[in-house]
């Protein structure tokens, strides 16, 4: 996108974010700001906001282990975390169930903070020492984080002088709240809008909006006066917030029925339905961008992938590493966008300049999808397949067991095809050209307990391969 082009993007999403405050200021100091006192109706609003936000985690919750991202799960705890505490905050609705204002206006403030944190963390790269730790144990951190809130909403509501003191309306403590949630909010903000320039991806713009109203909505919190009809707005953005992330999920998630396909393929054996089953509909549209640009990674993401994924099954690997395989492999060359077209399809040899832009191609996949949210171990499916055994391959020169496992499968798998694929300056090798390159290169450029491991699956599946090199398997990604 050109700088007009984002200029005019810019000004757009800051009107979307910012008419909302506009609206309630102009309101708030107008005659037109009348009391509407309805603890009902604003048990009702709530109800519904809880109820939505509260939905919208548990399905986040769902697709993220589904489809291995840990920006996803990050999701589901920030809106598991505004609906459980909403609904205690609708609950204690002044003349309904319980008479403790402190209750009210402290369980709404902490519904926004927790939510914020949440979303800050889901804007973190995926390769941050914290996320990697906490993406260890991604599906636990919805359940366990359930069972937190559940806890602090209980002690909330049978001891609610816990908050006494602590009310955080018009109060310094507020502001201090408030600042805290716009650092955490701005930069939510940023680094997804960077991300959705690059990627085109809709959830990143839902996240935008709906960070952007969370922020207009504690604003509102702290400065309106309860019950006028500029204080109801607040209620509303936190709503509209709730319905923006549910629009981003469903276009990036839902839409192709990904969540009902990865619960009934989930242990088939066929990489195809793998690949197919694991890869959002984004993910497929930078797929086919690397495609129309690089004539030669036409068939080659999927044929990798494929490859990859047997010989990992070959080494026994569990159902989460094959899944990293699945979605690692398919996008590994992605990188290659920000390879200038006169180098990537240069039809002879490389210069050393031109060979170094291209060694940086792992690198700016890499870039590319820790901000997507990628795991750790598809993340390093894209850095590291160009490694390695003797520590001579590039990004990073690692050797030996440095190089993660799902990386040297991948790298079997990648440089098999590309000696049995076709180029502009050479012909396809023949299967038994490439297998003797391969296993000459056991213990220099290649793990030797993979090479083990793909000499018996060759035999064992001769006709898999076969059929792979000589199209009798389809090699398109489903769009």
């Amino acid at each position: 996108m050109n700088s007009s082009g984002k200029a005019r993007m810019y000004g757009l999403l800051a009107a979307w974010i910012l008419l909302p405050l506009l609206g309630y200021f102009g309101l708030r100091y107008s005659i037109f700001d009348l009391e509407v006192k309805a603890p009902h109706e604003h048990f009702y609003i709530v109800s519904l906001v809880a109820a939505l936000a509260v939905a919208v985690a548990m399905a986040v919750g769902v697709v993220a282990v589904r489809i291995r991202n840990i920006k996803v799960s990050f999701l589901s705890l920030a809106y598991v975390s505004l609906g459980a505490l909403f609904i205690l905050h609708g609950l204690s609705t002044p003349g309904l169930l319980i008479h403790h204002y402190e209750l009210v206006g402290n369980t709404a403030q902490l519904s926004v903070i927790l939510a914020s944190f949440w979303l800050w963390l889901s804007s973190v790269s995926a390769d941050h020492k914290l996320i990697r730790k906490l993406a260890e144990w991604q599906k636990w951190l919805l359940p366990a984080w359930c069972v937190i809130l559940l806890v602090l909403a209980w002690q909330l509501w049978m001891t609610p002088e816990m908050l006494n003191g602590a009310y955080l309306n018009e109060t310094v403590q507020a502001w201090i709240a408030t600042a805290v949630i716009v650092i955490m909010n701005t930069a939510t903000i940023i680094r997804n809008l960077e991300t959705y320039l690059v990627s085109r991806f809709p959830l990143q713009l839902a996240i935008v909006y709906s960070t952007g109203w969370m922020l207009v909505a504690q604003l509102v919190m702290v400065t309106g006066q309860t019950w006028l009809i500029s204080w109801w707005l607040y209620h509303f953005l936190l709503l509209a917030s709730v319905i923006v992330m549910v629009g981003g999920i469903f276009k990036q998630y839902l839409s192709t029925g990904s969540i009902a396909d990865s619960l009934r393929l989930l242990f088939r054996a066929d990489p195809r339905d793998w690949i197919q089953t694991y890869i959002s509909p984004r993910v497929k549209e930078l797929i086919h961008m690397t495609e129309a640009k690089d004539a030669y990674t036409a068939g080659h993401n999927f044929r990798v992938t494929m490859y990859a994924i047997k010989l990992g099954e070959e080494l026994g690997l569990p159902a989460s590493k094959l899944r990293a395989l699945a979605i690692g492999g398919i996008v590994h060359d992605i990188g290659k966008l920000d390879v200038p077209d006169v180098i990537l399809n240069k039809p002879g040899k490389l210069t050393e300049e031109e060979r170094s832009v291209i060694e940086q191609h792992p690198v700016s996949g890499y870039n590319l999808c820790r901000e997507l949210g990628f795991m750790p171990e598809e993340l390093a499916v894209i850095r590291s397949h160009h490694e390695k055994w003797d520590g001579k391959g590039y990004p990073d020169g690692l050797a030996g067991e440095q190089i993660p496992l799902v990386a040297r499968i991948a790298a079997v798998a990648d440089v098999y095809d590309a000696l049995t694929s076709s180029r502009s300056y050479r012909s396809a090798m023949t299967h038994e050209e490439a297998m003797s390159i391969l296993v000459k290169g056991s213990g220099r450029h290649f793990d030797p307990h993979c090479i083990k491991a793909w000499k018996r699956l060759v035999r064992q599946q001769g006709d898999f391969f076969h059929s792979a090199r000589h199209g009798g398997i389809d090699m398109k990604i489903d769009t």
